[in-house]
């Protein structure tokens, strides 16, 4: 059975996943899925945990794609 903060931690995740484009929710329903499930464990804090979880993730995804678009990309080799 699902408390209420599990239900409302489910519920803020799947609000975020519409209500942000998909540009700015990248890694946020990842990160807020596990933040959810951390907060509830550690205290039944589940809201928060989702809430730190998304912005933890966004952060994360963020710093993944500005890496990714500052490496070069790898030179093609040639078969001799």
């Amino acid at each position: 059975m699902i408390r209420t903060y599990g239900k409302m931690t489910l519920a803020l995740a799947g609000m975020m996943a519409f209500a942000v484009p998909g540009a700015h929710a990248a890694g946020c329903l990842k990160g807020a899925a596990v933040g959810g499930v951390a907060g509830h464990v550690a205290g039944h804090h589940g809201l928060a945990g989702a809430a730190v979880g998304c912005a933890v993730g966004h952060h994360e995804a963020a710093k993944k794609e500005k890496q990714s678009q500052q490496q070069p990309a790898p030179a093609p080799q040639s078969s001799n």
